[in-house]
């Protein structure tokens, strides 16, 4: 089962207290609602999205254990009482929590996917006796890098990695490679995993699969209308003002924002808010704003 980041699907911090959840969920809820998005599929899954997160994040139980387990957390019972016997087993050890890690697809008939995500952790009880240890990196990547699904190459303890990393990934992802951690007896390796951080962009802000940009615009078109360009990750395109548009307007480029991750052919917005750029004005032009100002006192 695919890992879902409730914090990042209410858009809040892990650390956010439960007023702030409720005051997200409900800021959501009233955007994508069904009432309002009568023909929209994506916005009906995302409701339902969102909806999920809050059942979670919402209860301080199950949120305690989501913060623990990730995905697994309705599992929590039958995983500590698994971690204890495992403890037990071998001297004392405890393998403590695992904080939800990302890429844990399961293909089992269980319909929570517990048995096989529990079985890969422990290796059948047999983590010991494989005797590798998992280790984690950090990737850090450029906005557009991640425009696109593509290649990306690093090195950790002198080995080269190349993982190809899907478009859209967010910001905190784990990507988990199997028996590429460190060796012990047998020269059995462990797992490496690999946190994927994006850095911030100059040009952009993302908020999810939305991208968020402020462009300047000269006083005539703000006044009179017209073209201004602006730059997307596909290239720059022409946005259409039109007359008396007022400074701070934001205005949406459908389908120009990020690519939905593990959904390339489906994008976010762009958010373009406008910012009013002041001509230099000569003395003849400034006695002719001297005149229309008088005229309109």
């Amino acid at each position: 089962m695919a890992f879902i980041d409730y914090y990042k699907v209410l858009g809040v911090d892990s650390n956010a207290t439960q007023e702030e959840i409720k005051k997200a969920y409900r800021r959501l809820a009233k955007v994508y609602h069904p009432d309002k998005n009568r023909n929209s599929t994506e916005a009906k899954e995302r409701f339902q999205e969102i909806n999920e997160a809050n059942q979670v994040l919402g209860d301080p139980e199950k949120r305690k254990k989501y913060d623990m387990y990730g995905e697994n957390w309705r599992n929590a019972e039958e995983f500590e009482a698994q971690r204890r016997e495992y403890r037990n087993d071998s001297g004392g050890y405890d393998f403590g929590g695992f904080g939800g890690f990302g890429d844990f697809s399961r293909g089992s008939s269980n319909s929570s996917g517990f048995s096989d995500f529990f079985e890969e952790l422990f290796g059948n009880r047999a983590y010991s006796s494989r005797g590798g240890k998992d280790i984690e990196a950090t990737l850090s990547l450029k906005l557009r890098d991640i425009a696109v699904t593509g290649k990306h190459t690093f090195t950790i303890n002198g080995e080269n990695i190349r993982i190809t990393i899907p478009a859209g990934i967010p910001d905190g992802q784990k990507i988990r490679l199997k028996g590429h951690g460190k060796a012990a007896t047998g020269n059995k390796r462990g797992d490496l995993y690999i946190t994927i951080r994006i850095e911030p962009d100059d040009t952009f802000t993302r908020k999810g699969n939305d991208l968020y940009i402020t462009v300047a615009a000269d006083l005539y078109t703000m006044v009179l209308g017209g073209e201004i360009i602006v730059p997307t990750l596909q290239g720059n395109v022409k946005l259409r003002i039109k007359q008396d548009t007022a400074p701070g307007s934001t205005m949406r480029l459908r389908g120009k924002g990020m690519p939905v991750y593990k959904k390339e052919e489906i994008c976010g917005d762009l958010f373009v808010r406008l910012e009013l750029r002041l001509p230099v004005f000569n003395e003849k032009q400034k006695e002719l704003l001297r005149k229309i100002r008088e005229q309109g006192e």
